[in-house]
């Protein structure tokens, strides 16, 4: 009989917030599959957990998916933990997740810390609707575009950042959607941990005399009803916005890349899309 992976959500900073549940099955498992060891080794070793440890992460993914699935296969049951908060959001566990699920694995989420949803509810600003769109585009042209996507949503958007880039990336929110209502939260639930609300040509000012540190978490206030209702642009299609871009100039690479990030779908689905349109076939329907 196949054995079971567990999906095991650990603390984003204080080690209080594991739950008896994930100890548990921390100890019973075969294995844990981390996204780095060394990381998880002061986990378990807080706890006194001696469960043996292989690496999972983004670039040992595909032939780990493979060995993971082997011992899922022998009856071994297997927990995949990411270095902090819930696996599967905004890491390579997802790719594992579907790959066992695929497989007719049977897939068990040890629910925990998830660095979002803990700012979010901190931020003051609406919970009802929001989404979350982890790290913006690095590129200006692709921020540009990313940002530009979300400008007419009403939901409060949740967005991580590195310190490094964020004065940066908030200037690109400010440029592309105004002076909208902001969170920022870092290092939660660590010992200096600090939340923000305001705007953001406050949060730009702040952090630009305060050095950004540790992990931030900006959940952003969504657009208003009147700005999501002054709709401009006419809806273009994915094939049709891809046939713009190329003959704008862009590379088959850039404009797939670039309509990624318009209309938030896998590079898989909006390839195959320019696959289609070079070799002249009808669109998908």
């Amino acid at each position: 009989m196949p054995g079971k992976l567990h999906i095991v959500a650990t603390p984003i900073g204080n080690l209080e917030d594991i739950t008896l549940r994930a100890l548990r099955i921390l100890r019973e498992v075969d294995v844990i599959a981390a996204e780095d060891t060394r990381v998880t080794k002061k986990l378990l070793s807080h706890f006194d957990i001696h469960t043996p440890l292989i690496s999972y992460h983004q670039h040992s993914k595909a032939q780990k998916s493979e060995q993971i699935l082997e011992m899922l296969l022998e009856g071994k049951n297997v927990a995949l933990v990411s270095d902090a908060g819930t696996p599967g959001i905004s890491d390579p566990g997802h790719e594992l997740i579907a790959f066992c699920i695929g497989e007719g694995v049977t897939v068990e989420s040890i629910p925990g810390p998830t660095a979002v949803i803990t700012a979010l509810v901190v931020s003051g600003l609406p919970t009802a609707h929001f989404a979350f769109d982890s790290f913006p585009p690095r590129k200006d042209s692709e921020r540009k575009a990313f940002f530009q996507s979300i400008k007419r949503d009403t939901r409060t958007i949740c967005l991580y950042e590195s310190p490094l880039r964020l004065v940066k990336t908030l200037g690109s929110i400010l440029s592309e959607l105004g002076n909208r209502p902001v969170a920022l939260v870092r290092e939660a639930t660590k010992l200096f941990e600090e939340v923000y609300r305001g705007n953001l040509s406050g949060a730009i000012e702040h952090f630009s005399d305060k050095k950004p540190r540790g992990e931030f978490v900006i959940v952003l206030g969504g657009a208003s009803p009147e700005e999501s209702a002054n709709e401009s642009e006419p809806h273009i299609s994915l094939e049709s916005r891809l046939t713009q871009l190329m003959e704008s100039g862009e590379s088959e690479r850039d404009a797939v890349r670039r309509a990624m990030i318009e209309f938030k779908l896998p590079k898989r689905q909006v390839y195959a899309a320019a696959l289609r349109l070079k070799a002249g076939q009808e669109p998908e329907v």
